[in-house]
């Protein structure tokens, strides 16, 4: 049973709200004003709470205030019962977080309905969802569901780019969010003097290009297709309806977005302070983890060029280290394709600088 608390000062509305909802199979608990209210909030974590405007002591507004703050209630469903209607009135609550208004009077069914309405969006936003293409497509199809995503219109259909094709190139301005259906995609960028360094690979169910769109900038590196892929591209527009519908879905949709940003700042750091052949070791690492961990015996497909261009350093610096390991019996070669034959040594040389 959900638990609903009403904070009412007026002894008979409060009362008979709680009638209502008892009969409609809530568990309720009863405030008589703002300050019992945050009391009685802070002790049980209701699933929901209705808070009347106007009352002596604490009013609302100083209810949603408190518990706003706290960390423990700052998230529960906010409905105002207001005998006002004012503009002013809406959008100071709105400003400070309310969730939704009734105006009083209202009957039992616009109760019922508002109250429904707000746990169904609550429990989408708060349920777990995997970081893929499967997870965002739930994701967006339960928050469409719950408020109302009109012009949310993409189908998320994928399209097709052919390998070497380019999807977005570096000083363009963002227009889509993008997440690989199939295929992999490599994102470059390019100094003044022509060299690329790849700055991320990604593979299905990966999103990519969404850091521009979220800062408002041109896109800081070009993205391309390492293979023939299949690609899913969410126009601005919409992606924004969905970040600016509610602040919590902004929240939940930025974290499903976010599991590649402490890899890209690992990148970074790797880049900065390991050898060649350390960096050589993490990208063969990060390449097989990313395209081969589900068929670990095949080889690499990875050029020497694409390979260089993730360590950030010559072709023929990387071939040198590639024949290292290769007399090491950590790696094979055949026909120019790579096969890991010890994971464990590999490892062990792209973290060698941590223990020395």
């Amino acid at each position: 049973m959900k638990k609903i608390l009403v904070i009412e000062d007026n002894n008979e509305i409060r009362e008979n709200i709680g009638e209502i909802l008892e009969l409609a199979d809530y568990q309720v608990s009863l405030a008589e004003n703002g300050k019992r209210g945050v009391e009685m909030a802070m002790e049980d974590h209701p699933d929901l709470i209705l808070c009347d405007i106007m009352m002596p002591e604490l009013d609302g507004y100083g209810v949603l205030h408190i518990l706003s703050k706290k960390e423990s209630t700052q998230r529960i469903p906010f409905i105002f019962l207001t005998a006002k209607a004012e503009h002013s009135d809406l959008r100071k609550g709105m400003l400070l977080g309310a969730d939704d208004y009734l105006t009083k009077p209202f009957d039992d069914i616009e109760l019922l309905d508002v109250i429904e309405s707000r746990l169904k969006k609550y429990e989408a936003i708060n349920k777990d969802y995997k970081p893929d293409t499967k997870g965002l497509k739930s994701f967006i199809s339960d928050v469409k569901s719950v408020h109302n995503l009109e012009s949310f219109t993409s189908t998320l259909r994928p399209r097709l780019y052919k390998k070497k094709n380019e999807i977005f190139r570096e000083g363009d301005y963002p227009n889509h969010f993008y997440m690989i259906s199939h295929g992999k995609v490599k994102t470059i960028k390019t100094n003044e003097d022509g060299k690329e360094l790849i700055t991320g690979i990604y593979s299905a169910n990966d999103y990519f290009g969404y850091e521009a769109l979220l800062k408002e900038t041109e896109h800081m590196d070009s993205a391309e297709a390492i293979e023939d892929s299949e690609i899913i591209q969410i126009p601005k527009i919409e992606f924004f309806e969905l970040l600016y519908s509610n602040r919590d879905i902004a929240q939940k949709f930025i974290k499903l977005l976010s599991n590649n940003v402490v890899e890209r700042e690992q990148r970074l750091v790797d880049l900065a302070y390991n050898s060649v052949r350390q960096r050589t070791a993490g990208a063969l690492i990060e390449i097989f983890e990313k395209f081969n961990s589900d068929t670990p015996d095949q080889p690499l497909k990875v050029s020497r060029d694409d390979l260089s261009n993730m360590v950030g350093t010559a072709t023929e610096s990387v071939i040198r280290v590639l024949s290292d390991l290769k007399e090491e019996g950590i790696i094979e070669v055949q026909s120019g394709k790579i096969i890991i034959k010890n994971m464990e040594k590999l490892a062990k040389i792209q973290q060698w600088h941590f223990a020395r």
